[in-house]
């Protein structure tokens, strides 16, 4: 089993800037892709980005391209999600997901197996 926890949500300006965190725990060496998905009220979740579990490269959605960077800190177990020129229209629930099959970097929520609690990112416009 995977547990993941994710932290940093909060509330900001529109064009300001949060840093989420991914904090796993559990069978990690299992990890292969960890995503980043968002859901706004009385929308569907959707993709935000992926990485590979110990390496740099990630995929990310059209919609904050050029705005959401991942990182991660394997030696802490931790996947970040920095979101710069934040917008009104990224407010939303944001998760974490770990996949522990081949590592592709999944957009499709079914292709995840573990999932955290969510922390809510509020941007005022």
């Amino acid at each position: 089993q995977v547990q993941l926890a994710e932290s940093g949500g909060g509330l900001v300006q529109a064009g300001g800037s949060l840093r989420l965190s991914c904090a796993a725990s559990g069978r990690t060496n299992s990890i292969k892709v960890i995503g980043w998905f968002r859901q706004a009220p009385g929308k569907e979740r959707e993709f935000v980005g992926a990485i590979g579990w110990l390496g740099s490269m990630a995929s990310y959605s059209e919609s904050v391209r050029g705005r959401f960077t991942i990182s991660g800190d394997y030696a802490e177990n931790t996947v970040y999600l920095q979101m710069n020129s934040l917008k009104a229209e990224d407010t939303a629930v944001y998760y974490c997901a770990a996949a522990v099959g081949p590592t592709v970097l999944h957009i499709r929520s079914s292709d995840y197996e573990f999932w955290g609690q969510g922390t809510q990112a509020t941007v005022s416009s």
